[in-house]
Parts: structure tokens; C-alpha cells; sequence
């Protein structure tokens, strides 16, 4: 009972983490108009919290220890900056944005079907059956239009950047499993990896020189909340692919544009239209089939012991 209390908690704080993180992620970028230069900021911010994290778990000498897993860190973080890299141009090249949501959101495809081709998972009928509704209840609660979907070259980067976040999930897990790496450490080495490459790319676009945070009451503190979101990203994400398979903390990850409408529902005057309630509806009930999962096949399975 209390491991499974411990997951709602640990799997709730990873979704409520990265919906205020993309909340504040999209503000920032409205204000600094540069991805590059909000990524920089908010990745300095989350630098802050994980310093002071490390430095009160006294994890800092962990950093210096890695040896040859050094370079698997260091990848992980390359990926990171990668998938947003590729998801930003595609939205400054690529087709309609609605193109470009759907084709984000295929990682979680392309997760499962690596956990069965490679990694040789068992997944049911029940299991593609809850990851297709979750993924289409997701795509209506995002106000995706069906019918204007178009299809150009450049809407690969889309799928690039979900084949990156696909890959380094599995690289994340790696690492904890067989290099018997710490959250926290990948966490730092990712963090600030990701820095560097946000850094190089804002000075060399010289984003950083067109900052006016006085121009924006509360600048600050929304760079901050956006680096705590962002902790707490690695603390929740990491840890739950420790305890969980990828493809089950990927589907939860659906849950995301859910919370994201909620709160701007009952925080931001949002209005909750039918098709979202219809999403939020079809969503839940991927969720449901994905739950009941052990039930299911548990009994399944018995069934045919006794034949």
C-alpha cells in the first residue's frame, strides 16, 4: 500500500512539474521572443536549485567520480539540448502547428514499440489499445483539427526531436540501471550540458544582448519558477524510469496537457470547450485500461493455466 501511494505521489509530481514547467517555458518565450536565450535562463535557474540540492544530500563528490560514464552523461545532455533543438525548428520550418503537436507526441509509439523489438517487453492488445486512446484524448484536449493536418518535409524535425526524447529515456534508464548512476548526478550533467549548449547558441545569435527583464514586472521570479519546475522535472522523471518501465512513464506523461488545461481553466479564465472535455474523457479512460492492466491479464493468464 505505501509503494503504491509512494508512485501516485512521485508519478503526480512529475505531471504537475512539467505542465508548470511548459507553462512557463511558453510565457518566457513570449517574452524574450528566443527560445534559445529562455532555454539558457531556465537551465541557470534549475543550476541554482540542483547545487543547492547536491549540497544538501552532499552529493557533489559523485560528480567528480564517473570515470568512463562520463561520456554516457554527457550524451544524455547532448539529447536533451537535441530534442528541443529540433522541436523549435520545426515550428519555425515545419507545417501547421497542430502537424506538429501530433508528431511530438509519437515518442510514445515509438517507445513502445522499442520495448518490444529491443528490449523484448510483453505488451498486451489493452496496452496499445490504452496508449492509442490516451494519445488521440491527448491530441483533442490540444484543440488538434483533424482535418487541417498536412504533411511537409520539414515536419521531420518533429519526428527527430520525439525520436531524441524516445532515445534518451532509454539511454537515462541505462545508466541507472547498468552504470548504477544517481538521479541526481545525471540530473546535474544533463542540466548543465544542456546550459552550455543554450549559452552557445544565444551568444553566438546574440539573444542574450536583446534580454529587457525590467521591461517585465516579475521577470525573475518567473525564471525561477521555471528552473524549480524544471528540479523538479529530474528529481520525479528519473526516478519514477528507476521503478517503472519507459513506455509506462511515458504514457503518464499524457496526463500533462490534462493538468495544463485545468489550471488554465480554473487559475487562468480558460475556457473548457466540448471537444476538450471529450479529450480529458478519452484520456482518463486509456489511463483506466492501463491500470487495470495486472487485473486483466492476471485472470487471463489463469484462465489458461487451468486449461
Amino acid at each position: 500500500m505505501k509503494d503504491r501511494v509512494r508512485d501516485i505521489c512521485m508519478i503526480a509530481g512529475m505531471v504537475l512539474a512539467w505542465s508548470i514547467y511548459y507553462a512557463v517555458s511558453k510565457r518566457m518565450v513570449d517574452i524574450t521572443g528566443s527560445a534559445f536565450s529562455t532555454g539558457f535562463l531556465l537551465r541557470a535557474a534549475a543550476l541554482l536549485f540542483l547545487t543547492i540540492q547536491l549540497g544538501v544530500t552532499g552529493g557533489f563528490r559523485d560528480l567528480f567520480r564517473q570515470g568512463r560514464v562520463t561520456v554516457i552523461l554527457v550524451i544524455i545532455g547532448v539529447f536533451g539540448f537535441l530534442l528541443d533543438l529540433f522541436a523549435n525548428l520545426g515550428y519555425r520550418f515545419g507545417g501547421s502547428l497542430g502537424t506538429g503537436t501530433a508528431l511530438l507526441k509519437t515518442d510514445v509509439l515509438m517507445v513502445n514499440l522499442i520495448s518490444v523489438a529491443i528490449y523484448r517487453k510483453r505488451l498486451y492488445a489493452t496496452d496499445w489499445i490504452g496508449s492509442i486512446l490516451m494519445l488521440i484524448g491527448v491530441l483533442l484536449v490540444l484543440g488538434l483539427d483533424f482535418s487541417a493536418v498536412s504533411f511537409r518535409p520539414t515536419d521531420l524535425f518533429f519526428l527527430l526531436s520525439a525520436l531524441c526524447v524516445t532515445a534518451n529515456a532509454f539511454i537515462i534508464k541505462a545508466a541507472q540501471e547498468k552504470h548504477a548512476q544517481k538521479a541526481d548526478t545525471i540530473s546535474y550533467y544533463n542540466n548543465f550540458v544542456v546550459l552550455l549548449l543554450f549559452a552557445l547558441f544565444s551568444v553566438a545569435r546574440g539573444d542574450l544582448k536583446a534580454l529587457h527583464p525590467a521591461a517585465t514586472p516579475g521577470f525573475w521570479w518567473l525564471v525561477l519558477l521555471g528552473g524549480l519546475a524544471q528540479t523538479c522535472i529530474y528529481f520525479f522523471y528519473y526516478r519514477n524510469l528507476r521503478r517503472h518501465e519507459v513506455w509506462i512513464v511515458k504514457l503518464w506523461l499524457l496526463l500533462m496537457p490534462v493538468v495544463s488545461t485545468l489550471i488554465g481553466v480554473f487559475l487562468l479564465n480558460e475556457t473548457l470547450t466540448v471537444q476538450k472535455c471529450i479529450g480529458i474523457g478519452v484520456v482518463l479512460l486509456g489511463a483506466v485500461v492501463i491500470l487495470l492492466r495486472e487485473k486483466l491479464h492476471s485472470r487471463t493468464e489463469a484462465n489458461h493455466g487451468r486449461r
